[in-house]
């Protein structure tokens, strides 16, 4: 079955595209095929996160007329698509969001599951990325700020008629979580999808340019994304399964000491 799903936030620095970036490599890493769009056209972060800031031919082009959506697309090391969008400000002013959705059939085309990264907040560029959607996941924060702006991003979706999948909560911190997944739950009326902790091993696969489900598989915030993918596959994931045993903790200590002295 053929699923676009929007990734979307109240405010921006909530992980977005963080998440949407780790859904579709988790989703990929259960044996699907994933096209990762980037639809956040005036902050566009898709390109940079896969090491790709500036290709010949993006979205922008395809939005203008100017290519076809097959000549957007490029082909991550992991199989990954990715159809990235332009960092010139030129570019963007020729460009009107709500076309997004003309191209939905082009999409599904390419891959049966299509992860877009909308732009934050509820403007022109959030509203033409969600009506693409066939269902919407909501990124927050466990913190009240971020999630009076997510309950704002949950009522346009329901104004739009787009069901929300539900809502994953990033950057939680155990001892210092402000609203617990419960409050967040009634508050938004939408399910938990799960909780990515705060890790640093996010920073280091962005400064690889690359999906912290592929450079640190077994880190907790790559099993949390995977765990998510499973959820919404409906497949089974052993988390625990999956983590780091206590020699490999070891080992990574080793080389950590031996790289740095």
């Amino acid at each position: 079955m053929k699923r676009v799903i929007v990734i979307t936030s109240g405010k921006g620095g909530v992980g977005k595209t963080t998440t949407a970036i780790n859904l579709g490599a988790a989703i990929k890493h259960f044996g699907r095929d994933v096209l990762i769009v980037d639809g956040n056209l005036t902050t566009p972060n898709v390109g940079i996160h896969f090491g790709s800031p500036e290709v010949p031919v993006n979205l922008n082009h395809v939005l203008s007329g100017k290519a076809e959506v097959f000549e957007a697309v490029y082909e991550h090391e992991s199989g990954l698509k990715i159809i990235p969008s332009s960092l010139s400000f030129k570019e963007l002013r020729k460009i009107k969001p709500e076309r997004l959705k003309n191209f939905k059939k082009d999409f599904t085309k390419i891959s049966d599951f299509v992860i877009v990264d909308s732009a934050a907040g509820l403007g022109n560029e959030a509203m033409g990325a969600v009506s693409l959607a066939d269902e919407i996941i909501i990124v927050t924060n466990p913190e009240m700020p971020a999630i009076t702006d997510a309950l704002k991003t949950a009522k346009l979706a329901e104004e739009m008629g787009k069901p929300i999948l539900g809502v994953i909560i990033t950057k939680v911190r155990k001892d210092e979580i402000e609203l617990q997944p419960e409050t967040v739950k009634e508050m938004l009326d939408s399910e938990i999808l799960g909780m990515v902790p705060y890790d640093l091993h996010v920073s280091h696969s962005l400064n690889l340019r690359n999906a912290v489900v592929h450079t640190h598989p077994k880190s907790p915030s790559a099993r949390a994304y995977k765990e998510i993918a499973a959820r919404i596959l409906n497949v089974p994931y052993d988390s625990n399964k999956d983590a780091e045993t206590f020699l490999e903790r070891i080992f990574k200590t080793l080389r950590l000491k031996n790289r740095y002295g």
